[in-house]
């Protein structure tokens, strides 16, 4: 087994309305964005200097080719993504009111219907950790029992998990019970899981925060990370609770700092000689935790999700 983590879940487009305060129905202009979150998280890894893979399915159109080359030009591995003939690239379209309020249409394609046997099972078993994004994966067709497949094949050899929900109300607004039901499904042995408060919450059921983790502990969870924004962060291994505090910055744009975090925790996870040994190790738990919040306030001082993703020398410099 080398130091690879494999990265599942969608990759798409995204088009962001670049116009000011319309909906949808009003923007005119856009700009085409690589998108979805284990693609970022894959990317972050990368970029730190990990060994990455992602495993997804695009349409073999401009979009899917472009989706390809982007990850290819930080040296993430793409051989398990499946350029798909018979189908489009999956395509979002969004744009935001003064309000904070969204206009979203989200043109569902090929990005849920990735198959297993479509996959090289080989570098699945060979990984040593493999995170697992849904905010499109869990939605149904064939990707999400191919998600789910993965999921149970790698805890069954002993390959250390990570789960990120990505609650998406957009998605998920009409059955946030499946969500709910098919989140606790994930959480069941599952040795790191990323989230918000109000992920915890939705999922949990519970509104206290605290209650919401040990929820989420007596699910299956090992080790659970909360966000809190500015806030801190939140970890858990269900006998230690703290809040690891935020870097201090002037925020441009946050888009992708989620991702970056993620990917940044596990990078320095799959370092360790057995990561399933983490949950045991609430300091270094923090460390980690502190080495995550600080790729993720990079991020957020520079424009775009994969093209403000740091270098490692640029984070160990960075004051």
């Amino acid at each position: 087994m080398v130091d690879r983590i494999l990265c599942i879940g969608e990759l798409l487009i995204d088009f962001i309305c670049s116009d000011i305060n319309v909906n949808l129905v009003q923007g005119v202009n856009f700009i085409k964005k690589a998108g979805g979150a284990p693609a970022n998280v894959a990317a972050a890894i990368s970029k730190l200097g990990g060994r990455t893979s992602l495993a997804a399915k695009v349409g073999k159109d401009s979009f899917g080719i472009f989706l390809k080359e982007t990850l290819d030009e930080v040296n993430v591995d793409t051989s398990m993504i499946v350029l798909d003939e018979d189908s489009k690239t999956t395509l979002a379209f969004v744009s935001l009111k003064a309000d904070g309020e969204r206009d979203f249409i989200f043109n569902r394609g090929a990005d849920g219907l990735l198959n297993y046997k479509e996959l090289n099972e080989e570098k699945i078993i060979d990984s040593k950790i493999i995170h697992f994004g849904s905010a499109t994966a869990l939605l149904g067709g064939p990707s999400k029992d191919s998600y789910l497949k993965v999921m149970k094949v790698a805890q069954n050899r002993g390959i250390f998990t990570c789960f990120d929900p990505n609650y998406r109300i957009d998605l998920w607004k009409n059955n946030t019970e499946e969500f709910i039901s098919l989140s606790k499904e994930c959480l069941r042995g599952i040795d790191l899981v990323k989230m918000s408060d109000e992920e915890v919450k939705i999922i949990s059921g519970k509104g206290d925060i605290k209650e919401g983790i040990k929820a989420l502990h007596e699910l299956g969870a090992k080790i659970v990370v909360i966000t809190l924004g500015k806030e801190g962060t939140l970890v858990s291994n269900n006998n230690d609770m703290e809040i690891v505090p935020s870097i201090k910055i002037k925020s441009i744009d946050s888009t992708g700092a989620g991702d970056a975090f993620v990917g940044a925790f596990l990078y320095k996870t799959v370092q360790l000689q057995n990561p399933k040994d983490l949950k045991d190790n609430f300091n270094q738990i923090k460390e980690i935790t502190y080495f995550a919040n600080r790729v993720g306030a990079i991020v957020c001082t520079k424009l775009g999700a994969i093209s403000s993703l740091p270098a490692l020398k640029e984070v160990e410099n960075y004051e």
